[in-house]
């Protein structure tokens, strides 16, 4: 079996065809040094073309990533995006032409972007079939249009409370139309000097965490509440790997079902069972 060890290069979104180049030459030197097999790019959709793919071909790409954002045509041109869903339709469709695999990058919390919005953008692009999803809520940084509009009351960010929830929404969203490759962007792979000019925002060096952690206990809490006692104490197995996400970010899972629903949890790592399920007992009820 071959494994595939894929390097995510980076955007060529804003760089001329000369530098594009340029930098796939230095990205497919890990290729020829053996560190990785394939490699990953992004790129906005109104940039797809022949040209294009047919350079990203001879440089070992195997994924392109489409910038996305939003399948909202007015969001897109209000945020400053010169593209528009028909070229992501068309810029999808090209790329899995040329037999590339397809990954949406989708924004969270754009400019006058509500819920629903979003919750229609991963509609659209569950029906384009991508193979992965990655996610991000949208933070303000310094010396930004966005900045601007920051200072001036023109666009307020998400809570990190509001970041959480739609994020679990459209994931929750792409697994009802079977998208099961869908990951939340690590925060904390920006470097310490981007980091600190984050000025606002739902930002947090564990936010992907925080969303799964929530998905977690929705399903903890739906399951406990499908049992016909009331119950005082449940035992949840689950992968061994899954564990923390159980008890949540600093056991506020737990903490939550103890104070909304009065229930104690007793989390336990059992390698038989696959990732993303869990088995739930009942250890204890209260009596009447």
């Amino acid at each position: 079996m071959k494994i595939v060890n894929e390097m995510f290069a980076g955007s060529l979104t804003g760089i001329s065809s000369k530098e594009q180049e340029k930098f796939l030459e230095k990205a497919n030197k890990e290729i020829e040094n053996k560190r990785f097999n394939k490699l990953k790019i992004a790129i906005s959709p109104n940039l797809v073309n022949k040209d294009t793919l047919k350079m990203l071909k001879k440089y070992n790409v195997s994924t392109v990533e489409l910038e996305v954002q939003s399948t909202n045509d007015y969001i897109l041109k209000r945020c400053g995006y010169t593209y528009n869903l028909e070229q992501i339709k068309k810029a999808t469709k090209m790329i899995k032409r040329n037999r590339f695999k397809v990954s949406f990058q989708v924004g969270i919390g754009l400019p006058d972007s509500t819920r629903l919005d979003e919750l229609n953008t991963a509609r659209d692009l569950a029906k384009l079939r991508p193979n992965r999803v990655r996610i991000y809520p949208m933070v303000v940084v310094k010396n930004t249009k966005l900045e601007q509009e920051f200072k001036k009351d023109k666009y307020e960010p998400l809570t990190l409370n509001q970041a959480i929830e739609r994020c679990k929404e459209v994931v929750y969203e792409f697994n009802r139309k079977h998208i099961k490759q869908i990951s939340i962007v690590k925060q904390n792979e920006l470097n310490e000097s981007e980091e600190t000019e984050i000025v606002a925002g739902p930002y947090h060096e564990e936010f992907g965490q925080l969303v799964t952690d929530s998905i977690w206990y929705d399903s903890i809490v739906e399951k406990i509440k499908g049992f016909n006692v009331k119950v005082r104490k449940v035992k949840i197995e689950v992968n061994p790997k899954e564990l923390p996400n159980v008890t949540g970010y600093k056991k506020e899972n737990a903490e939550k079902l103890e104070e909304l629903y009065n229930v104690s949890i007793k989390a336990e790592g059992n390698p038989d069972i696959k990732i993303g399920k869990s088995k739930i007992s009942v250890l204890e009820v209260y009596s009447d």
